[in-house]
């Protein structure tokens, strides 16, 4: 159906080419050719974003021949979490991304959810015989991230980076529709900063956190982190309240350190205190980092060796400055 519908542009942008070029007692015929022309293209194709809830043609439930269901996150029946008087999803995720890729590694449909959709968690597609990889992420950032290419799927700093979820599998689209559970694994580490002062000193209106070693961005066949980022966290900390803050990324192996800046600035962004640190992380596991940051000079710069952790996001290393 794809093929007609290419064909039959092509026929008729080859037709508005000559008509073009036969003079201008065409121009009416012209137009009439461009007009329809115009209306095939918007039909030929369905563009796909990564910003609307639901795009590239999710198909309804009677026409889909793949409906992919989230069925668990991390162990846990999807269920239980938007079932009424339980932890609910949007707890553990607030978005959801289904992609399905071609076997080039070319995007051809992907539908993004939010919390609000109806039949969260579910997602319906018309595809052609063959194989396909598909990719399902779960996450709460504040926009959805670019999936073109699913060996660098991308959050940004203004998106925000939160814990993220990952399933991928390979489907066989053939005579009969396919119906496809997804378990979601998480895939971030996250460093939780927190603050031991008293206070927070009143000129102090921000807190930066600026990190290297990790990624805003993974690979969905494994999981881990497929570019060098600089990842950049900013928080209004004016009342004074906040003192923790979580830090997440994508790190490009089980195990290795991140380098973390942290600034506090006054209202006009002059740095008043900084402190650099050198912090283990490990995949699906929490490093807490702990201290009297205001305390002592105004920069410092320290370096946390011989630290054991736990592979159980359950687990947590504990870590004092």
């Amino acid at each position: 159906m794809v093929r007609l519908q290419l064909s039959i542009c092509a026929s008729y942008a080859h037709r508005f080419v000559l008509c073009v070029f036969s003079g201008a007692r065409s121009f009416v015929r012209c137009v009439c050719i461009l007009c329809t022309l115009l209306l095939l293209l918007s039909s030929c194709e369905k563009p796909i974003t990564d910003d609307g809830s639901v795009v590239s043609g999710s198909a309804a439930d009677n026409d889909a021949n793949l409906t992919v269901t989230v069925f668990e996150i991390e162990k846990t029946p999807f269920g239980s979490l938007t079932r009424a008087g339980q932890q609910q999803a949007s707890t553990v995720c607030t978005r959801l991304n289904f992609a399905i890729y071609d076997e080039d590694g070319s995007r051809v449909k992907q539908v993004n959810q939010t919390k609000e959709t109806t039949n969260y968690g579910t997602a319906h597609f018309q595809l052609e015989p063959g194989d396909y990889t598909l990719v399902v992420v779960g996450h709460s950032s504040g926009g959805n991230p670019t999936m073109t290419d699913l060996k660098k799927i991308q959050f940004t700093n203004a998106q925000g980076y939160t814990e993220t979820f990952l399933y991928h599998a390979t489907v066989t689209i053939a005579d009969d529709p396919v119906e496809q559970p997804a378990s979601l694994d998480r895939i971030v580490s996250l460093c939780r900063f927190v603050l031991t002062d008293d206070e927070i000193p009143a000129d102090v209106k921000r807190m930066r956190f600026y990190y290297t070693g990790g990624s805003g961005a993974f690979n969905a066949l494994t999981g881990f982190g497929s570019v060098n980022s600089k990842q950049t966290v900013t928080v209004d900390v004016s009342s004074g309240s906040q003192k923790q803050f979580d830090l997440y990324t994508f790190l490009h192996a089980e195990e290795s350190d991140i380098s973390l800046k942290v600034t506090a600035l006054d209202d006009d962004d002059n740095v008043l205190y900084e402190r650099d640190f050198d912090v283990p992380m490990q995949q699906n596991h929490i490093t807490w980092l702990s201290g009297a940051f205001f305390n002592g000079s105004g920069s410092s710069s320290i370096t946390i060796t011989g630290v054991t952790v736990n592979t159980d996001w359950a687990g947590e290393t504990h870590l004092t400055f």
